[in-house]
């Protein structure tokens, strides 16, 4: 059991790192340009930028219920 909880832990935190870099990626390719117009592009990457942050959000939530859990099994 410990060894299936920890192998979720590594996947949930290779999870996180992804979906970190993927909303840093669609931050950088916000020009200021775009935010100042307001043109679509800028809606479209700030929607990207929020669903990737979210989704880094709940990985890091689910891997800390997942240490919480590991650490009452082993108590």
């Amino acid at each position: 059991m410990n060894t299936i909880l920890v192998i979720l832990i590594a996947v949930l935190a290779i999870m996180v790192v992804v979906s970190l870099v993927r909303g840093i990626v669609a931050f950088l390719q916000t020009t200021k340009v775009d935010l100042e117009t307001g043109g679509e592009n800028s809606k479209l990457l700030m929607e990207k930028q929020n669903k990737a942050m979210f989704a880094r959000i709940k990985y890091q939530a689910l891997a800390i219920v997942v240490v919480a859990v590991l650490l009452a099994i082993n108590s």
